[in-house]
């Protein structure tokens, strides 16, 4: 078993099974994720539900001056950023497909949708990742910053590796069956014990597999 293979069985023993959220529509999950960019959940949540109660629909939010936009989505930062390019995304869809609906995305194979969602501006391999995974069931190991910080100290990548060529890496040493899991464990270890500053190393489940350990003891 690898040790990739390892840190998942841990840390489900450790934490078991996650339960997330219900899963969103994958264009929902879309707008979530652009949302979610340089901000924490609780910012994206609020932002997003400020969205979806001032505009009913997604194509109300396509023709929305772009300053009222702007405005909604202001508590996830960015929102001069984030306002227009959502605007943009959503009328780059609806110019391809003639309606907001990505429902056809599940026909496609994974890797086809990486590469179609991938194409809009502000949608990178992390957020095609979680789109994937979360709202289209399909194969993806999103990297967030957490996961990033995670692998490097655990050694499951190296250290020079960025967050791009991260997902192809991780991806390949897991098991397609185990990303969901894996990813919700790692970023909960990261936001409970592996923190950024001083990690908790002493109550860790991994001490035994981490690099970072080793060189601290």
């Amino acid at each position: 078993m690898n040790r990739a293979l390892q840190v998942h069985q841990r840390l489900l023993d450790f934490y078991g099974e996650p339960d997330w959220r219900n899963p969103l529509p994958a264009l929902d999950e879309l707008v979530s994720t652009i949302l979610s960019q340089n901000t924490n959940d609780t910012n994206r949540d609020r932002a997003f539900g400020a969205l979806r109660a001032r505009f009913p629909t997604w194509e109300a939010v396509r023709d929305a001056p772009t300053d009222k936009v702007i405005e909604t989505i202001r508590p996830a930062g960015l929102a001069n950023q984030k306002g227009p390019r959502i605007q943009q995304v959503l009328r780059q869809i609806t110019d391809e497909r003639g309606s907001l609906d990505l429902e056809f995305l599940r026909q496609m194979r994974p890797e086809e949708v990486r590469q179609w969602l991938l194409k809009f501006t502000g949608v990178g391999p992390k957020t095609a990742a979680i789109v994937m995974q979360f709202a289209l069931e399909m194969p993806a190991f999103p990297v967030d910053t957490h996961i990033y910080r995670v692998t490097g100290r655990l050694g499951l990548r190296p250290a020079g590796m960025n967050v791009e060529q991260a997902h192809v890496h991780l991806e390949q040493q897991l098991p397609p069956e185990t990303y969901y899991t894996a990813h919700l464990n790692i970023i909960r270890l990261g936001r409970e014990i592996c923190v950024a500053r001083t990690p908790r190393c002493e109550v860790c489940p991994l001490q035994d597999l981490c690099d970072y350990y080793a060189s601290i003891k």
